[in-house]
């Protein structure tokens, strides 16, 4: 038997915002999202991955990497704003997808924004950690790689946790602060490094290919098109730029949060696209120049460290600006944790609110947060970042978000064709073109991630699946049978 097609309608998902009980406030601003946007992209990436990848697979090419990854971004962002200026609610790809392609899909989505923010957040706090374990010299034993467990990684997401209970507005304030931290960090150490710079570590800009020595790379480690493919995996050269560029994404994962609060923001059709367009324009910027910076102050083969930026200032004697460093990243990691969290707990609230999870979970407290769902998401954040290895979990965030991308992509020709009444407040240019390209360069991005990332990717999906048919499936509004007073629109109609 075939299994039903259910298509949420866009009048149906904005009149669920409305019912008191499960109703979020609408309080922020176009500067709150820029805010909410910088404070989760710049984070590990721009003090981990810019100098390892250097090192490893594009040498000061890795600039260009960054270029490749924030263009693929660009598209998914166009995308992302104009359906989230469209359609105003929690759940950014999810409702979307509920919207556009279907409830089956739509749940699909929104377990693979569970794998993606979730377990994103439990490996920036353990990031998290290993800074402060670094900047403080704390014992091993309470923070750092080795500890276990975690107790620093676990005590900032119970901090962030208590903070997410009194509501969007108070977090994005204190998002603000710190974003304004990080920033100037971030600028003081772009300063300082041009003073360093020696032009011979530029050249060559783009190394010459090197393949690796025979079984040097495991088959479950290598790229999926090169074990597809039989390629021999190499090193550097164009590939190698496109190799870093599938890594670096991972720095620009977190714009699309800013589209889960579309519900909560002033005037979203004005605001969701500045926001998220902004944030991402901002970020791209800042990494290429830190990748210009540090490339050129260092030769990039001795980039390959776990703090690849403190160690390139420390090198040349700067310990002053090497701690600043370490300050910086201390920092600029906790608006990352605390931005995955938020924008997790508005998927999971959209999902409870349709009952595809028990609607319970989406009830809200008096500041306007669902505060069920938020204590929740921080005891499994809490549970994986303390007790949980994830360094090689990691790219399994990438493949989530790149995953959510390509449907966002999908979406929006889809919803042109079915809804062309729909008032756009912004459109996303040149359709079908940029949502075709921007499909392309998320799967080739995605090729380009690990076989043993793709296979632990189809179990958690195929997991999340046998959910939806055991409850999901059956709760649903839109299930057969849900009397008409608790369907999807019913919220808006006034009583008597």
């Amino acid at each position: 038997m075939a299994m039903q097609r259910r298509v949420k309608t866009i009048e149906q998902a904005i009149a669920e915002t409305d019912d008191p009980g499960h109703q979020l406030k609408h309080e922020l601003r176009t500067i709150d999202l820029i805010s909410f946007g910088i404070g989760v992209i710049i984070g590990t990436g721009i003090f981990v991955l810019t100098g390892q990848q250097a090192a490893v697979n594009a040498g000061p090419a890795v600039t260009i990497s960054f270029l490749l990854a924030g263009i693929t971004c660009g598209f998914a962002a166009l995308c992302y704003a104009e359906l989230a200026s469209s359609v105003p609610v929690a759940g950014s790809a999810y409702s979307y997808s509920y919207a556009t392609l279907g409830e089956v899909i739509a749940w699909i989505i929104g377990w693979d924004l569970l794998l993606e923010l979730m377990l994103g957040a439990a490996v920036v706090a353990r990031g998290w950690s290993a800074y402060l374990q670094t900047l403080l010299g704390l014992p091993t034993w309470m923070a750092g790689a080795d500890a276990q467990p975690d107790f620093a990684a676990a005590a900032i997401v119970v901090a962030l946790t208590a903070l997410l209970l009194l509501g969007a507005k108070d977090a994005g304030r204190f998002t603000g602060a710190l974003v304004v931290v990080k920033l100037a960090v971030i600028l003081i150490v772009i300063v300082v490094g041009l003073r360093y710079i020696d032009t011979a570590n530029y050249r060559p800009f783009i190394p010459p290919a090197e393949e690796l020595p025979p079984g040097s790379a495991d088959v479950l480690r290598q790229p999926i098109v090169q074990a597809v493919l039989g390629l021999e995996p190499t090193a550097y050269g164009v590939y190698g730029i496109l190799a870093a560029a599938s890594v670096v994404f991972f720095s620009y994962i977190g714009f699309d949060i800013v589209a889960t609060t579309a519900e909560e923001t002033r005037n979203p059709q004005k605001d969701m696209p500045r926001g998220i367009l902004g944030s991402l324009a901002i970020c791209t910027v800042l990494y290429m120049a830190v990748a210009a910076t540090i490339t050129g102050m260092v030769p990039y083969k001795e980039l390959n460290d776990a703090d690849p930026l403190a160690q390139a200032f420390e090198t040349l004697g700067v310990t002053w600006a090497a701690k600043l460093v370490a300050l910086g990243a201390v920092v600029g990691i906790t608006t990352v944790i605390l931005v995955l969290m938020l924008g997790q707990s508005r998927v999971l609230f959209a999902m409870a609110r349709d009952r595809l999870v028990p609607e319970r979970l989406a009830r809200v407290n008096k500041h306007g947060a669902p505060s069920t769902i938020t204590v929740l998401i921080g005891l499994g954040v809490v549970a994986l970042a303390a007790f949980v290895p994830l360094s090689e979990l990691s790219e399994l965030v990438s493949i989530g978000t790149l995953f959510a991308f390509t449907v966002v992509c999908v979406a929006v020709p889809i919803l042109r064709r079915t809804r062309p009444d729909l008032h756009r407040p912004f459109r996303t240019p040149w359709v079908p073109l940029v949502p075709i390209l921007g499909v392309l360069t998320c799967v080739w991005l995605m090729l380009n991630l690990p076989v043993e990332t793709w296979l632990r990717f189809v179990a958690w999906m195929a997991i999340g699946f046998v959910i939806y048919l055991a409850y999901g499936r059956r709760h649903s509004r839109l299930a057969p049978g849900v009397p008409p007073s608790e369907a999807p629109g019913a919220l808006k109609t006034p009583p008597g």
